[in-house]
């Protein structure tokens, strides 16, 4: 009668399985779908098309766009417009049939490598299915040269795909989880009243709570980036400035977070539940930092959206590993300022300056 009379208990005890089962099931695959992929064909013949239309009949991939020269390469990733480009050679199908062979180059973004790698994996299966059809057809041993390219990580170190990711999870647990829990605790004992009562303002009192945690984010991002680049090898390719700037506002996100998750809650297990359960997850599984969005299905990447995590993370990879300028994380920078504008003002609201 107990746990039915709690509906905390009841969420925990019966709600918290229905989401990881769904969360678990549907977000961690390694399964390759939603693929979008660029298409450079100077030559449009024949069998370039035919291999387009059996990309494009998979369902795997998605034929997002068709490059009509070189120099739009580095604008597919930089710009997010596609996941894969796929490059065709001069004359393809005309030395295709005269001399018997003929080259497509593969160009993945490597920041994440085991991702890369199935995409490459996946292309290059299309392709030799293509090669064994004219082999039946013409009974000619044709042979389609598959040349695979990978940009920003051409070691294929993993360390490029989870350096991002941690700093992410890393400032969400300090700064969200760490800041709720401090300021419930002061409910709890009661010094909270004796704050509140004092000439200082209310504002003064969170801005004093959240300025060690702050201040801990800041050494943590320093100590993370001094161990990727001494210990792992991981350059910081784009502009140090930038990615302090993307650190900084992230920061400030994720503590207007814990401001607002410690309006609400009363009690620092709540705040715990809250902050660790209900963003530690997210965090991991729909952030990208382990499992491609992409891949994700569609409800689950419009979840993704409101998680602050993703942003920076993708923000991070952009300025650290690609080495992208300022111009290419706006609209980054732009969602992650407007959550903070967002969040500062909710909790402001919510914040409670008498105690019941």
């Amino acid at each position: 009668m107990h746990i039915f009379r709690d509906p905390r208990t009841m969420l925990i005890t019966l709600g918290m399985p229905v989401v990881q089962i769904i969360l678990f099931g549907f977000a961690i695959t390694t399964e390759v779908k939603n693929v979008r992929v660029a298409v450079f064909d100077p030559s449009r013949d024949v069998s370039t098309q035919r291999i387009i239309n059996r990309m494009q009949a998979s369902e795997y991939f998605d034929v997002a766009q068709l490059i009509h020269t070189a120099d739009e390469f580095n604008s597919v990733f930089s710009e997010s417009k596609a996941d894969l480009i796929m490059a065709f050679s001069d004359r393809f199908d005309e030395n295709l049939m005269h001399s018997g062979k003929a080259s497509v180059q593969l160009i993945t973004d490597a920041t994440d490598p085991n991702q890369a790698t199935l995409l490459a994996g996946y292309a290059s299966s299309i392709i030799a299915d293509y090669q064994q059809e004219l082999l039946r057809e013409y009974r000619i041993p044709y042979l389609i040269e598959t040349e695979v390219q990978m940009l920003y990580n051409p070691q294929m170190k993993s360390a490029y795909m989870f350096v991002p990711g941690v700093m992410g999870l890393i400032l969400t647990l300090i700064c969200a989880m760490m800041t709720s829990i401090a300021i419930v605790r002061e409910k709890e004992t009661g010094t909270m009243e004796v704050l509140l009562v004092s000439p200082v303002k209310p504002v003064f009192i969170i801005l004093a709570k959240v300025a060690p945690y702050f201040t801990l984010s800041i050494v943590n991002i320093i100590s993370i980036l001094l161990l990727s680049v001494f210990v792992l090898d991981v350059p910081v390719s784009g502009s140090m400035f930038w990615l302090s700037v993307v650190c900084l506002v992230f920061i400030i996100v994720v503590l207007s977070l814990g401001i607002l998750i410690s309006s609400v809650a009363t009690t620092q297990v709540t705040a715990m539940l809250v902050s660790g359960m209900g963003l530690m997850m997210p965090v991991m599984l729909l952030s990208g930092m382990i499992f491609p969005v992409e891949n994700m299905p569609a409800i689950l990447q419009w979840i993704s959206h409101i998680i602050p995590a993703r942003w920076f993370i993708e923000a991070v990879r952009k300025v650290m590993i690609e080495g992208l300028d300022v111009s290419n994380i706006v609209k980054e920078l732009a969602i992650l300022t407007g959550m903070a504008v967002f969040l500062i003002a909710a909790s402001v609201k919510k914040f409670k300056v008498r105690l019941e």
